[in-house]
């Protein structure tokens, strides 16, 4: 066996920049096959052929990758995820080939150039396929053998590519060694967990797979059978369960690498549990890897787990018993936020055995606190608490025993007829941004009045770390006998009340049947790994709706009694490393603040709104005496008296030190929380939450929640269809245009560097192509050539009569790229006017002229009556001079008297001297 002396992986190129100049293409057609070799710095290149074969009776696209001679290797088969194809793995199997193995990548049945039809993994279809492409493999004479016609192999891939993995480990004896990556053990319990339909995430399923059409037949009429009836058949589970992993569960005997997301509403936590409790019994190693993000988008510590999959093959395929291949056990951990960048702060926890879902539980005594009249809340800190805080209770669940026994504690509430509207938890694709902001203690989540029933525990006397999944006794009774759908979740309330948060954004769906009514049963809560603070309570809530499942459509009533306390697993052993791991900065995702600003509104009180101002309806924005006080204050402002006005066609800079009042005024003006004082009109439109004119406006926040495995033009696709507006006002393509992406629009999100992932969140706020467009903080975490492509995005855009404000720290940007700016220091403003005249005032004047002046000639301007000093310019054809009582006339008649060849005379100020002027009060 060959064992490289150097770990070429950790050599390669890491930008695209660099691959493209590293590519050398040759053209050589070989058999069906291109070869094509890839150039690094050194040797050993990365050699690659595309093939298309006939493994299973359908052709399938593939690329095979290999490096570094002709000796004998293990391979690697790398699977890709549901929407996607063979490209969107390519970087990690040229980087496991410049590490020594032979690496296969293919398009799945179905997806890229391919063909068949989408059979969801058949055992007869894909997973077919896949023992096809190993016998293929053992043909070749690089690939290492245990024997003949087995070549030493091991499988990886994510969500679709991760499901293959497994089942290809269960049906193929030959595969050596497994890492899927988010992925599912049952498809059934994914799609219809506890006999509930998860609709919103079925319908993506289809749609990214290109349409109900491109599925194979009986797919297709199982799902349109389910989405009719809204609830799925023996039929359904059994067609889903057949081609789960869990199918051959006792066949699965291979070391496995299982990495789960937490920010994951299609395949939680559960489904690694149940594979690592399974292949575990069957003797094999097993880790467990719970990382940040998942199909809602997220982190999903890509560098991290890659790395972590080549050292599981180093172990268990090279057979480098030295190698570490991590604990048996690690999750990451996100809490708390970087001063010095805004950076969440992460760091892994782990134990050296797995601990399962319901290590070390501890009972949180609960008690009803009435749900069906409270008002909806949600949890970005707006929403108002119940009765229950009003500090009467004391104590930390079990620790004190002061809190009101459970049993008997009793909700009554309704399912609406046509199960709307629907109470919120995850947002496909979205739900991954907020799921890491519950960590910090922001999210979104949304409970309608009458529509759920409430227990809570008294406030919590210690910190308690969850990592697992609560479980709760209870009775269900629905009033006609039929059967109850609720959906379970757990709350973490702040000490006032006023705030809750959902952690990872995750809610429990039940089918409860007469039978299991009227009697105490157990029901288990989303798996999370959260920490509630000490003061804070926990809320558990069984809703009637849910916006991603669904709900039966006729009216019910439910009664919900509480049979015992809140069992939560605290998973002593697992231990939280001492250092962090800080990522770049990421926000709330730009499509979750559109839907929370139109799902929102239904659940709060309306005020009278004024009346349009025709004398501003061509007026993209005016602000006038807008303030908004601090919660609970009286005299301190987050904004004070703000007023300032926009026209058409300007790139407007938003400017001010931290604690200024930009993110306050950016969010009035996104209609999500409501000014004390003065307004705001958009168009001549007074804002308020969930205004008609707010779909004029498109906004970006960093980090936008994308969908990793789909390409960012299904993204997009996805996204606009999620709006409810007609195909044609997209304005796709000229959104895409502006926001240049080019060719990278075919490929996974999860393949896009930093900047590109940027200017397709823009694209997703320029969809509709609205006539004004809000960025804050565009630029974050972008290099120098990106942030320069950033500028001429905005520039592009309002240059078609459109208007762009952008909130950014990066004064040299704003200089460049603005026309006007609004300086704001303590929540008032300093100064708004266009750049040039808010750089212009001051002592600094350029002088230009007409031919390299000497340094004799500065020296001599510098030393006239009245000038602090005279510089002369980079290019050498210009005087920077400082007037310290001089005036310019005087100036410019001493220059003519010197005999300076002067072409030009003018103000020079950096717009950094201004700002720093400005909120010094210099100018104020």
């Amino acid at each position: 066996m060959e064992t490289p002396t150097v770990r070429w992986r950790r050599l390669l190129p890491r930008t695209p920049a660099r691959w493209a100049a590293a590519v050398a293409v040759l053209a050589v057609l070989v058999g069906g096959g291109t070869w094509t070799a890839v150039a690094d710095d050194g040797p050993p290149a990365v050699q690659r052929e595309d093939w298309m074969l006939r493994p299973g009776g359908v052709e399938i696209d593939t690329s095979y990758f290999t490096a570094g001679g002709s000796g004998k290797r293990p391979a690697v088969l790398i699977g890709h995820g549901f929407g996607g194809s063979k490209n969107d793995v390519r970087a990690q199997a040229e980087k496991l080939a410049a590490d020594g193995y032979a690496v296969l990548t293919w398009s799945a049945r179905g997806f890229g150039k391919s063909g068949g039809a989408i059979s969801l993994n058949d055992p007869e279809g894909e997973v077919k396929d896949v023992s096809g492409l190993i016998d293929w493999l053992a043909g070749r004479p690089e690939v290492e053998l245990d024997e003949k016609g087995d070549p030493r192999v091991g499988l990886t891939g994510a969500s679709y590519g991760g499901a293959v993995s497994l089942l290809a480990a269960g049906y193929d004896q030959r595969v050596d060694a497994i890492a899927p990556v988010i992925t599912y053990w049952n498809l059934a319990d994914a799609l219809f967990p506890d006999g509930v339909f998860k609709k919103l995430w079925a319908g993506i399923f289809v749609t990214s797979g290109g349409g109900c059409e491109k599925f194979e037949k009986k797919l297709c009429e199982m799902y349109e059978r389910v989405a009719v009836s809204g609830k799925p058949d023996a039929a359904a589970t059994e067609l889903l369960t057949e081609r789960s992993p869990s199918a051959v569960a006792d066949r699965i005997k291979v070391p496995s690498l299982l990495v789960q997301g937490q920010s994951d509403s299609l395949f939680p936590l559960g489904h690694a549990d149940a594979m690592q409790k399974a292949i575990s019994a069957n003797g094999a190693p097993v880790s467990v890897d719970w990382i940040s993000g998942g199909h809602d988008g997220g982190d999903s510590e890509t560098a991290r787990v890659e790395g972590r999959v080549g050292s599981w093959f180093d172990r268990y395929l090279k057979e480098e018993t030295g190698t570490d291949t991590g604990p048996a056990f690690r999750v990451t951990r996100t809490g708390g936020i970087d001063s010095t960048d805004g950076a969440a702060l992460k760091r892994g926890a782990s134990s050296d055995t797995y601990p399962g879902l319901r290590s070390g539980g501890r009972e949180i005594p609960l008690r009803a606190t009435g749900g069906g009249g409270a008002s909806a809340e949600n949890g970005t800190g707006t929403g108002t608490g119940s009765g229950s805080e009003s500090g009467t209770e004391t104590g930390s669940g079990t620790e004190t025993g002061t809190a009101t026994k459970p049993t008997g504690s009793a909700e009554t509430f309704r399912n609406p007829a046509g199960a709307v509207p629907p109470a919120i938890s995850a947002v496909p694709g979205v739900g991954g941004g907020l799921s890491q902001l519950s960590s910090l203690g922001v999210g979104l989540s949304l409970d309608f009045p009458g529509q759920f029933g409430r227990f809570e525990s008294a406030p919590l006397a210690t910190p308690v770390h969850v990592t697992g999944t609560p479980t709760v006794r209870v009775n269900v009774k629905e009033a006609a006998g039929q059967d109850a759908v609720l959906f379970g979740k757990v709350y973490d309330v702040s000490p006032d009340g006023r705030q809750q948060v959902l952690p990872s954004q995750l809610v429990a769906p039940y089918r409860i049947t007469p039978d299991q009514q009227g009697k105490p049963i157990e029901l288990a809560l989303p798996a999370v790994d959260h920490e509630f603070d000490a003061g804070h309570r926990m809320r558990l809530v069984f809703s009637a709706t849910d916006l991603g499942y669904a709900s039966p459509a006729e009216p019910a009533t439910y009664t919900v009694t509480a049979d015992g306390p809140l069992t939560v697993p605290t998973a002593p052993a697992v231990a939280t490393a001492a250092a962090t791991l800080p990522w770049w900065t990421w926000g709330l995702p730009a499509a979750a603040l559109v839907i929370a600003a139109g799902l929102l509104i239904t659940a709060r009180r309306r005020t009278a709104t004024p009346a349009p101002d025709p004398a501003l309806t061509d007026v993209p924005l005016q602000i006038t005496g807008l303030s908004k006080k601090y919660a609970k204050s009286v005299d301190r402002y987050a904004v004070r008296e703000l007023s300032f006005r926009v026209e058409k066609g300007q790139v407007l800079g938003l400017l001010g030190p931290n604690g200024a009042g930009k993110t306050t005024t950016l969010r009035m003006l996104m209609g999500l929380i409501t000014p004390d004082e003065g307004e705001i009109r958009v168009f001549g439109q007074a804002i308020r939450p969930g205004a008609p004119v707010l779909s004029r406006v498109g906004a970006f926040v960093e980090g936008a929640g994308f969908l990793p495995h789909l390409s960012g033009r299904a993204n997009l696709d996805l996204y606009w269809q999620a709006t409810g507006r007609p195909a044609e006002d997209a304005h796709i393509e000229e959104a895409l245009e502006i926001a240049g992406l080019g060719d990278a629009l075919a490929r996974a999100v999860r393949t896009y560097s930093q900047g590109m992932r940027q200017r397709l969140a823009i694209a997703q706020a320029m969809l509709g192509m609205p006539d004004l467009l809000i960025l804050d903080e565009p630029t974050n975490g972008l290099d120098p050539p990106q942030i320069r492509e950033m500028r001429d995005v905005m520039i592009r855009y309002a240059a078609g009569g459109r208007t762009v404000i952008v909130s950014s720290h990066l004064l040299s940007e704003v200089e460049q790229s603005c026309t006007h700016l609004v300086v704001m220091d303590r929540g008032r403003l300093v100064q708004a006017g266009p750049v040039a005249e808010i750089t212009g005032s001051g002592d600094m004047i350029l002088v230009t002229v007409a031919e390299t002046v000497s340094e004799p000639l500065a020296e001599k301007v510098a030393s006239l009556p009245g000038i602090g000093s005279a510089v002369r310019t980079d290019d050498g054809r210009g005087l920077l001079v400082r007037l310290d009582g001089a005036t310019a006339s005087r100036l410019v008649a001493d220059l003519v008297r010197l005999d300076v060849p002067v072409t030009g005379v003018g103000p020079h100020r950096r717009l950094e001297d201004a700002f720093l002027t400005l909120i010094s009060g210099g100018a104020a």
